[in-house]
């Protein structure tokens, strides 16, 4: 078994049967599928059942969360690969044959990502992508910005899980952790920065948008705060094993994170929480308007735009502006 496929599951019942077909569309066959059912409530499972493909597997557990329910697929799977979908997003056909290619090219590499499309809630293509670096990642970078983007994007060999995994207590016995289950929000980045800081292996990424990322608006500026909160976190635990770094990189991290939460609460019509952050941003690390002062000024202009201008029309500027972007994102991927 040369690669296994992860998928979290918990009550994703109105996507996981696509979510599902996309997996099993795949050009490279030689895989597993291991869904683990995370203590799901409505027919999501009963969904999975109807697929009749000896290469699935589920797992069913009480409820851990998305890194808990990751973690448990990782100890169940037998590949030297491992791929992980959320629930509620797709893969393009050939995304796999694609990661098998890049990890043949480049044997430093130990985490392969891609580009993702974005797509609503009903699958429709928004016509914007997530257009990360693709290489030279270093840990700062990746601590800044997170060009993996969303975890359904990302390929990693079994060895790199393996330099980072560590035992611990949590549910009644002793189990070997990767992802870490006391994270319920930014599990993904913590992940990936410990790869960094802690590993040799190198982080890339292909240029082809190779996974439709699912953006679903609902609870958006809500759940804002939380993952400031959650994402505060990984300073906190990364100080304890590498202070040097924090103490170099962490306010700059900090004003990156708070600009990015900042376009979260805009797009989900919460200006005021999102001035709010961007002048926290600032106050914390002034040089982000420098360092990056296009997308610094343009996420400064949508807040308060979004504030000052009567809904519809700021919706129309919003249309105008995602078309212009995706133009541009769909033309440098051709390149």
């Amino acid at each position: 078994m040369k690669l296994s496929v992860i998928i979290p599951v918990y009550n994703s019942e109105n996507y996981i049967a696509q979510t599902l077909k996309s997996v099993l569309s795949q050009t490279y066959h030689d895989f597993e599928i291991i869904i683990v059912d995370d203590g799901s409530t409505d027919k999501s499972i009963d969904i999975c059942q109807q697929f009749h493909d000896a290469r699935i597997k589920i797992i069913h557990q009480q409820n851990r969360g998305l890194a808990g329910a990751r973690n448990t697929g990782i100890r169940h799977a037998q590949g030297e690969y491992l791929a992980f979908i959320d629930s509620d997003d797709l893969w393009l056909p050939e995304k796999l044959a694609k990661h098998m290619q890049h990890f043949e090219r480049s044997p430093e590499v130990g985490v392969s990502f891609s580009r993702s499309s974005f797509i609503d809630d009903q699958g429709k293509p928004l016509g914007i992508y997530q257009m990360p670096k693709l290489t030279e990642i270093t840990p700062e970078y990746l601590f800044c910005r997170n060009p993996i983007s969303n975890g359904s994007s990302v390929v990693i060999r079994r060895a790199v899980l393996e330099d980072i995994k560590f035992s611990v207590n949590l549910y009644g016995e002793v189990e070997d952790f990767y992802f870490d289950d006391s994270f319920r929000q930014s599990e993904d980045i913590e992940c990936w920065l410990r790869i960094a800081l802690q590993t040799s292996w190198k982080i890339a990424g292909i240029p082809e948008a190779l996974t439709l990322y699912r953006v679903n608006m609902g609870g958006l500026s809500a759940n804002t705060l939380k993952q400031y909160e959650s994402w505060e976190r990984i300073l906190e635990k990364t100080q304890t094993y590498n202070p040097e770094f924090v103490e170099q990189w962490g306010n700059k991290a900090r004003a990156y994170q708070l600009r990015y939460l900042a376009r979260r609460a805009t797009r989900a019509r919460s200006p005021q929480i999102a001035v709010s952050l961007l002048h926290k941003a600032i106050k914390t690390y002034w040089r982000i308007i420098l360092e990056e002062p296009h997308r610094t000024l343009i996420t400064f202009g949508a807040a308060y735009l979004l504030w000052i201008l009567p809904q519809f029309v700021y919706q129309l500027l919003e249309k105008l502006m995602m078309q212009i972007t995706g133009i541009s994102q769909k033309l440098r991927i051709q390149q």
